[in-house]
């Protein structure tokens, strides 16, 4: 019984959870290259050092947070664009979507796909960010909805498919 023993479940564990720290920190480098672009790679910027924070604060290693600011002051490669993406899920919750992109097109369908598996759609700009103030690089709900049980369910698996997008960054909801 080959693949049986203890070190073959620490192989996969650690495959696991490596996976899932790439991924975090390919989001992250993402971040801090759009900022170190904005700053011109100047650490103390308010922008850069609020995404190092975040960085830092999932133990991205230091030489990975360095070589993503030299790339973005040294490449000129496609300018990554912050783009905001609206919907309702679930009990008419406001969903707001922020993603950091390179290519527009390719980001919409991507959230277009994950919401139509759940039933949902884009909606129009300026639909759903009526129900938010924007503090900072954060989006706090000015109402909120009250959900039950089976609709908080449904919107954290949304939540959770969206998040799971490479582009994506964040994801903000009114629900209470």
């Amino acid at each position: 019984m080959s693949g049986h023993n203890k070190f073959s479940k620490i192989k996969h564990l650690k495959a696991k959870n490596d996976a899932q720290k790439s991924k975090a920190y390919g989001k992250y480098v993402r971040l801090i290259t759009v900022e170190a672009k904005k700053s011109g790679g100047n650490l103390s910027s308010p922008g850069l050092a609020s995404a190092i924070e975040k960085a830092r604060k999932e133990n991205m290693p230091n030489d990975t947070i360095d070589r993503a600011v030299k790339k973005a002051t040294t490449d000129n490669s496609a300018a990554m664009e912050y783009i905001v993406y609206e919907a309702y899920g679930p009990g008419g919750v406001a969903i707001l979507i922020e993603a950091l992109t390179d290519n527009r097109n390719k980001a919409a369908q991507e959230i277009k796909h994950i919401l139509s598996l759940h039933s949902l759609a884009l909606a129009a700009p300026g639909s759903a960010s009526w129900a938010f103030e924007k503090h900072g690089t954060e989006w706090t709900a000015t109402t909120t909805v009250p959900l039950e049980d089976a609709d908080i369910e449904i919107l954290s698996k949304i939540v959770e498919d969206l998040e799971a997008n490479d582009e994506v960054q964040e994801v903000f909801t009114n629900a209470e």
